[in-house]
């Protein structure tokens, strides 16, 4: 141990640091998520007691795992049915402990693909990972997904006793699988990131350290696992991100992609984005992650929105639709169109797609409106942006399809939205 006396916020600083790779070790050691929890912060409590007084250790993950795996074993042995819960213990295995960094680092990896089972539910997943992974209270979760405290507590503790009762084995999959389960992983950090960007309601539409949260699991996953889509979706969540303070003005209102001063654009992050796509390319087949971050470094690298290379971003929406045909996609395609051809040539997309699949989705209403704008088509604008405001459910994209509204109404103050 170090002889140089530790300060709780140093103390602190290791919390955020090893906090999620302590807690997966536990858990694949001490076989109980909540048991884990529970003696994780067992463990940072005796450090804060004897860290002060005996130093830092050489190694505090390992300090704490062992800690922390003590103070789990006197609980299990507490118990009355012990052998049950741990059958595999015994007293000189429950000390056993090697420190392996290694080893910790691939806990991180069945942490992840754990909380990320196909077994559970979509919205459970995210938040249990929001939870195991990323270390949010119950309280941020449920604040970040717009739930109950109380009842996204009931999810995570039936999440977690699923895991348990359906023996849901704590591990990364085997190389035959792993094909299979990594794009559910990737599509639950995805999630999360979404979350951040596109709240499903209320006054807010962004919160930034919810997206942040996802690109720090991202760029962990892209250091344990380093596969193509993973630098894909690396790449993309960066991309999208550096543009997040450009997104809203002043006063809190949406600003299109024309709009947006791209002097407030994270140009550093841009530069990360663009590393980890240029790692990413290479790597075939190229994923849907990889190709929308593709279409996100046209936007970034563009030198204004007149200057967008349309022509590139449609061949990439094509490249897109085939390996995910999906009705948003095919909108996004048809916009881009409309941006290298016309607005005719954009509604004609739009008309294309299934209706049934888009009806009640107000960004197809919205960009159908926008379209009819843009050719003159004034009173089908207006029933568009009535049938987008009337199924849209943020409060900031429902004042800004009002201010499109009003600016039909008075045509010198249009502007190219």
């Amino acid at each position: 141990m170090s002889n140089n006396s530790v300060t709780r916020q140093q103390i602190e600083q290791i919390y955020r640091a090893q906090s999620r790779r302590v807690l997966a070790t536990l858990i694949r050691l001490l076989n109980d998520f909540s048991l884990a929890e529970e003696c994780l912060q067992e463990a940072f409590i005796a450090a804060l007691d004897q860290w002060p007084r005996s130093g830092l250790p050489d190694h505090p993950a390992a300090w704490l795992i062992s800690t922390g795996h003590r103070r789990g074993i006197d609980h299990i042995r507490r118990q009355q049915t012990a052998r049950r819960h741990a059958p595999w213990l015994t007293s000189e295995e429950a000390l056993a402990f090697d420190p392996d960094d290694a080893a910790i680092e691939d806990d991180l990896l069945r942490l992840l693909f754990t909380c990320c089972h196909p077994a559970l539910a979509t919205q459970t997943r995210v938040a249990l990972t929001l939870r195991e992974m990323c270390g949010l209270s119950t309280e941020q979760i449920a604040r970040a997904l717009l739930q109950q405290p109380a009842t996204l507590a009931q999810r995570l503790v039936r999440a977690k006793r699923k895991i348990r009762d359906a023996n849901i084995p704590y591990r990364v999959p085997d190389s035959d699988e792993l094909p299979q389960r990594l794009p559910d992983v990737l599509r639950v950090i995805y999630l999360v990131f979404n979350e951040g960007y596109s709240r499903s309601e209320g006054e807010q539409v962004q919160d930034v350290s919810l997206a942040g949260e996802a690109i720090r699991l991202a760029d962990s996953l892209a250091a344990l696992l380093p596969q193509g889509e993973v630098f894909g979706l690396l790449a993309l969540m960066l991309l999208q991100h550096s543009r997040r303070d450009a997104r809203q003005d002043a006063t809190g209102e949406l600003l299109t992609l024309e709009q947006q001063d791209r002097r407030l654009w994270h140009r550093d992050e841009i530069d990360q984005g663009m590393a980890w796509l240029t790692r990413a390319l290479p790597l075939t087949p190229v994923g849907p992650y990889t190709l929308q971050a593709s279409i996100a470094a046209e936007h970034a690298t563009a030198p204004s929105a007149s200057q967008t290379n349309w022509k590139r971003i449609v061949a990439l929406y094509d490249a897109l639709y085939r390996q995910q045909p999906s009705a948003v996609i095919a909108l996004n395609r048809a916009v881009a169109i409309a941006m290298r051809d016309s607005p005719a040539a954009g509604l004609q997309e739009l008309d294309r797609l299934n209706v049934r699949a888009v009806i009640n989705f107000h960004l197809y209403h919205a960009a159908r409106a926008d379209l009819l704008r843009r050719t003159g088509d004034i009173d089908g604008a207006r029933q568009a942006y009535q049938r987008a405001l009337s199924l849209a459910t943020q409060e900031p994209e429902r004042r800004f399809l009002a201010r499109q509204l009003e600016h039909l109404e008075a045509p010198d103050d249009r502007s190219s939205e």
